[in-house]
């Protein structure tokens, strides 16, 4: 069975965590093209950006880390066992911006991706390498070599102007605690889906989207020309998974997102924002909490329980949704 999986930072770290547990892919490998089941997972690259010299991709070190056993679990994102002695370094300099902590082993991924940035290589291939030390078993592709991050259009607090921030900015220094406008995807247009993503979804069994955050996870993935119409075109179902459970987002600020985009924080109003394939839209199934109830024209919905308290949980969400998919386990 080749899964394909559109996913984010932590909420779509862990459930590719569990769908890993689910089809008995072993971590410490690589990716092995003749197992029986096979992972790939679309990893959001909006929140790219660039730190201190550094390209820092958060949601790709996340899925990383978090597969190959290197992730700090009570965070859930950056590195288990850090240290941050360059960051109070840089805050003697005075270094701006001073709000994004840079840990001293996560300094490490960043120098290896900007080196090779540096000197031709793009994104999946630099991936690719940086995998070989992790071994996550699931074969992560950004969902772009090129430029496409998120941005936010805010007022700004100290002088009342609007202007655009990087989306880092938005979340980590503003908490989404700013009068915000709009997103925009800068690069998008001009931005072509990686090599393996097209096909990744074309040639998929079932294809799922990770109970991340809709705007600025999934939707950054689906701003990048070609993508949603594969998605659309695909023989696969695809299987989406609600990221809000009573009203509420499993985690982060998607509530924050949602709201700016005019969308209510429901398991049901983000399943009619993805939409039906038999419509506009890029959904067949549509899983929402065993607490909550939708009804999404064109899409079958069912309620099962969405708590990812730990990789078996997660792993029985991953069986729901692909079950719901028409898969055989």
């Amino acid at each position: 069975m080749n899964v394909t999986v559109l996913v984010g930072g932590v909420g779509g770290a862990r459930f590719l965590k569990g769908l890993r547990r689910l089809l008995d892919i072993s971590p410490g490998v690589d990716p092995d093209p003749d197992a029986p089941h096979r992972i790939t997972a679309i990893v959001n690259v909006g929140d790219d950006v660039w730190m201190h010299g550094l390209r820092i991709c958060p949601d790709l070190d996340t899925c990383m880390y978090t597969l190959g056993g290197g992730i700090d679990e009570e965070r859930g994102w950056g590195r288990a066992g850090e240290t941050w002695s360059a960051k109070e370094e840089l805050a003697a300099y005075g270094a701006i911006p001073d709000w994004f902590g840079l840990g001293d082993r996560d300094i490490a991924t960043h120098l290896i991706r900007t080196q090779m940035l540096r000197t031709g290589y793009p994104l999946s291939a630099i991936t690719e390498a940086l995998c070989t030390r992790w071994k996550p078993g699931v074969t992560l592709l950004p969902a772009s070599d090129d430029r496409s991050e998120t941005h936010v259009v805010i007022t700004d607090p100290e002088d009342g102007e609007q202007r655009a921030v990087h989306f880092e900015e938005w979340w980590v220094r503003h908490r989404a605690q700013v009068t915000t406008h709009s997103f925009a995807h800068i690069g998008a247009e001009e931005a072509k889906p990686a090599p393996g993503v097209l096909e990744a979804i074309e040639n998929a069994d079932a294809v799922l989207l990770a109970p991340s955050n809709p705007v600025v996870s999934v939707g950054a993935i689906l701003a990048i020309p070609g993508i949603r119409g594969a998605l659309r075109t695909t023989s696969a179902k695809v299987v989406g998974l609600s990221p809000v459970i009573d009203g509420k987002p499993l985690r982060g600020m998607a509530d924050a997102c949602l709201d700016v985009i005019g969308v209510e924080t429901s398991a049901e109003a983000v399943g009619r924002w993805y939409g039906a394939r038999s419509g506009t839209g890029i959904l067949d199934g549509w899983l929402v909490h065993s607490t909550d109830t939708a009804e999404v024209p064109g899409v079958e919905v069912r309620s099962v329980p969405l708590l990812m308290t730990d990789t078996d949980a997660t792993a029985e969400m991953a069986r729901a949704a692909l079950e719901l998919a028409g898969a055989n386990l």
